[in-house]
């Protein structure tokens, strides 16, 4: 069982272990990274579409305290109330203040990333409110007291057994593992939840700034409950999840979804102006949006990481990137798995030693912005982190020894030629023997114990570019 005391290195080491999850993962991710590739093909002009996003959410976060206000005008024109919280601890005060004020013991919840960031559940919880997720996955992953895996699959690492052990501990009835049985369970458990909950509780995809409305994507339908049944609706969004107009929403119901599943459009899109009106028959009699801050507004501004404001949280960098296939959502220690997550979670914790590490967890292959659908650069942002690191003395001492040894080595050529030929020369002689004494070596054995561990072997780059080029040439600039 992997804790968030452990370091990003001993979480790593026991999610490798573990031949299910990998298997899992890698399975679960391959598909959604197939779908996208489908999706945006059939679509057309995608990369148009890219740009699009970009300069859309470029110019909303460049102008986010005129939008943010707009929208809050707009909220309470349409008989909402608007509450800004600048970290968690406020976010949970102006929430127990609401359920206080509006007689709320049962919360039910869609999905929300933002509220898990928060730890909302474990607050309301620890004041004695019962509150239950109606997202399937995101309620498996809460019976199971753990955070989801995954932004838009929670439950990726669950299998059938584990999910029909928890289910019948929660429900007190035996239950088989097919997947008809176990989805009549959660239908027969949830529904009850919607009727007596008194609080529905909601993320917000997208927030409208003209209309002051709130728009909710979900592919269960349980969106629409909770924020239609109970008598109070309570919207907690990022303060960046705005957008200017209906006519933009129309832009990222296109982007969001193929990007994240692959699918033309999300099942249900949900947009919520207000609360019921006198002359309409249902809908909650309050509406309360909580925006949240809670370290965003440190990164506005900023000509390196204010770009990370942008994301739609469509999980689609999560479904290319080689780290998270062999390890998983629950080894980053955080809400936010994946590239993202190794970017976002060091920003808003700021100076945290545990999550500052997270800027490790990349190749730095740019597979990430290559499919992000608002062309967010992660992989630039995550040599900013690993710059930023160095520069506090977070990174270790072996890792600052060995990129001393390399610069040394690098600064002269005669050095890097001796160096590198002498390497080579060494694979040809010991052969397959030579990656195994290789992954002795202290920095090569994690690294060689789940790969290969190749050596060097054949001419250097620069000896075929001389070869082909004649002694006169030296390697292009």
């Amino acid at each position: 069982m992997m804790t968030p005391s452990e370091s990003f290195t001993d979480r790593a080491e026991h999610a490798l272990a573990d031949a299910f999850l990998r298997k899992a993962v890698r399975f679960t991710v391959e598909r959604l990274r197939d779908a996208k590739m489908r999706g945006q093909t059939a679509f057309g002009r995608w990369e148009e579409w890219r740009e699009r996003g970009r300069a859309v959410r470029e110019h909303v976060v460049r102008h986010l305290d005129y939008y943010l206000e707009q929208f809050a005008n707009n909220v309470e024109a349409n008989g909402g109330r608007v509450h800004f919280a600048a970290d968690a601890r406020e976010a949970g005060r102006i929430t127990l203040a609401i359920l206080s004020e509006r007689g709320g013991q049962l919360v039910a919840k869609s999905k929300s990333m933002v509220s898990e960031e928060l730890g909302l559940n474990h607050e309301l919880e620890a004041r004695g409110i019962e509150v239950v997720e109606t997202d399937l996955g995101e309620w498996i992953v809460q019976l199971a007291r753990e955070t989801p895996s995954h932004i838009i699959l929670p439950a990726i690492h669950k299998n059938r057994g584990q999910i029909k052990d928890l289910f019948e501990a929660e429900g007190g009835t035996p239950l088989g593992t097919e997947t008809r049985t176990l989805a009549a369970h959660a239908r027969r458990r949830l529904r009850e939840k919607f009727r007596l909950a008194d609080v529905g509780m909601t993320g917000c995809n997208f927030a409208i700034a003209e209309t002051g409305s709130i728009v909710i994507f979900t592919n269960e339908g349980n969106g629409r409950m909770v924020s239609t049944l109970p008598r109070t609706h309570i919207a907690v969004m990022g303060m960046e999840r705005i957008v200017p107009s209906l006519a933009d929403v129309e832009l990222f119901a296109n982007l969001l979804p193929r990007s994240a599943t692959g699918q033309k459009l999300t099942t249900y899109m949900t947009i919520v102006s207000g609360p019921r009106r006198e002359q309409e028959a249902d809908g909650p009699r309050a509406l309360e949006v909580i925006v949240i801050d809670n370290g965003r507004s440190r990164q506005l501004g900023d000509p390196h990481f204010q770009a990370i404001l942008h994301c739609i949280r469509c999980g689609a960098c999560l479904n290319v990137c080689p780290v998270y296939r062999q390890i998983g959502g629950h080894a980053y220690g955080s809400v936010y798995p994946g590239p993202i997550g190794a970017v976002l979670t060091p920003l808003l914790a700021e100076d945290d030693a545990k999550s500052a590490e997270l800027a490790n967890a990349s190749s730095l292959c740019g597979a990430c912005y290559e499919v992000c659908p608002v062309k967010i650069p992660l992989h630039d942002m995550l040599v900013q982190l690993r710059k930023r690191n160095v520069e506090k003395g977070l990174s270790k001492g072996e890792e600052r020894f060995a990129f001393s040894l390399f610069a040394a080595i690098a600064a002269r050529p005669w050095l890097y030629r001796v160096t590198i030929g002498a390497f080579r020369r060494l694979g040809r002689l010991l052969g397959p023997l030579g990656a195994r004494l290789l992954a002795k070596f202290p920095g090569a054995s994690k690294w060689a114990a789940h790969r290969k561990l190749p050596v060097l072997q054949g001419p250097s780059f620069r000896e075929m570019w001389k070869r082909e080029e004649g002694p006169s040439q030296g390697p292009p600039t």
